[in-house]
């Protein structure tokens, strides 16, 4: 079988489309929903948790859906999963449309997260199955640009699209065109590729020392882990697999906080819906844009210090937002945060395909993604405590910056640089 992004164009370009889908499904839940939780859906003004408890739902759904869906790569295959991932998405839209409390946008933003576990997890995993590994960097960046993309595009239409037909119906609209084009597009033109994934397994007992840089896979893990084992592994057994996992869980946090509290934030300082849609959307631009070239650059520099700086740059940007004020200073700050977002995003993603073995790599990515998208939930419920013994929204910011601080020196002390190249096992 041939790898590359030039070899499997077409499928990649597939996989690139249904990542956009998958990021403007998420994006129409990003701008409305929030702006107008006490105005449409009932939620009492103050009210930090009850706010946040959706996308408390949605991180401990998803996270828990990404874990699922790794293992269940490898046994069904990634177009089933993904195939089954838009499935579960067809109601959300209704959902929304009929909520009479805030419970139904709960509702809705659970089956959301099972259908962002499943279908952005498969749209990574098959890139993966398809590329060399010298394309890692730049085929995760091209996979999250393309996502985040769909976010930002999504969060500027729905705030239009709102606006010129109110809240209900232009998200049902919106949230039907785009599910049901996603369906469609996987029943007619996604093809399986877990035979890529077999095939270099193969590859690699045959000839172990195929390549001339070796990545240092974790010591002493079976030909095929168990569940448990792999848990073990990416949780706390290899220390660069837990400094990763928990770097992806702490950057969450500010994907959170731009979520629930950016838009009710930029709202009580008397921004409408579309300009909470565009300067939402510079950091949804920025992240996903930047992606394209950040990814990249990390196949050539290497990952590590991509991904501590990206930390540190993006707390910065979240700290930025509450100390001034008008649209220009707010875009600005969201820009920032938006940078170093993509500088870490795509790269400790990569980081965690350099260092598992291609037999459990699934698996590896699944895990990894468990704990970033946890990231959701702890972060929800860290910055909805903060807001409330604070007394004030600004309060969420601090803490996330913060916690973005302390999080990247964790990275940059416990993690290492993985690329293969760079820092090989052994050279032959």
């Amino acid at each position: 079988m041939d790898y590359g992004i030039r070899a499997n164009l077409r499928q990649v370009l597939q996989h690139l489309l249904q990542v956009l889908l998958v990021g403007m499904t998420l994006g129409m839940m990003r701008t409305v929903v929030p702006a107008l939780a006490e105005t449409e859906f009932g939620v009492p003004r103050g009210s930090f948790m009850l706010l946040v408890a959706f996308v408390v739902a949605f991180g401990f759904v998803k996270g828990s859906m990404n874990f699922v869906a790794g293992r269940l790569a490898e046994r069904l295959g990634r177009r089933r999963v993904l195939l089954l991932g838009w499935l579960v998405a067809l109601p959300v839209p209704a959902l929304i449309y009929f909520a009479s409390s805030w419970s139904w946008i709960v509702l809705a933003t659970v089956l959301l997260g099972v259908n962002q576990g499943l279908t952005w997890s498969m749209t990574q995993t098959a890139k993966l199955d398809l590329t060399r590994p010298d394309q890692r960097g730049l085929v995760i960046g091209l996979n999250e640009f393309s996502g985040y993309l769909g976010v930002a595009i999504a969060g500027v239409i729905t705030g239009y699209a709102a606006s010129l037909l109110g809240p209900r119906a232009g998200l049902l609209w919106f949230g039907s065109a785009v599910i049901g084009l996603a369906t469609l597009l996987v029943w007619l033109a996604v093809k399986e590729t877990l035979p890529w994934a077999h095939a270099e397994v193969k590859r690699h007992a045959a000839n172990p020392a195929a390549q001339a840089f070796r990545p240092r896979y974790p010591d002493n893990v079976s030909a095929q882990p168990s569940t448990g084992e792999m848990f073990a592994l990416m949780s706390w057994r290899d220390r660069r697999m837990a400094a990763l996992c928990q770097a992806g869980l702490v950057e969450k946090f500010v994907d959170a906080l731009v979520w629930v509290f950016w838009p009710v934030y930029l709202h009580q300082q008397g921004v409408g819906l579309p300009g909470i849609g565009w300067i939402v959307g510079v950091y949804g631009f920025t992240w996903g844009g930047a992606q394209f070239f950040t990814g990249r650059l990390s196949d050539r520099v290497g990952r590590h210090l991509l991904n501590a700086w990206g930390m540190w740059i993006c707390g910065a940007g979240v700290a930025l937002m509450p100390l001034g004020a008008g649209a220009a200073w707010w875009s600005l700050s969201a820009a920032i945060a938006g940078l170093g977002m993509a500088m870490l995003y795509p790269n400790l993603s990569a980081a965690v395909a350099d260092i598992a073995h291609p037999s459990w790599r699934a698996s590896a990515i699944g895990i990894y993604r468990f704990w970033r998208d946890l990231g959701y939930g702890i972060g929800a419920l860290g910055l909805g405590a903060a807001a409330a013994l604070g007394g004030r929204i600004e309060s969420a910011f601090w803490f996330v910056a913060l916690a973005m601080l302390l999080s990247g020196a964790v990275l940059y002390h416990w993690g290492e640089e993985t690329h293969p190249r760079l820092n090989p096992a052994h050279s032959n």
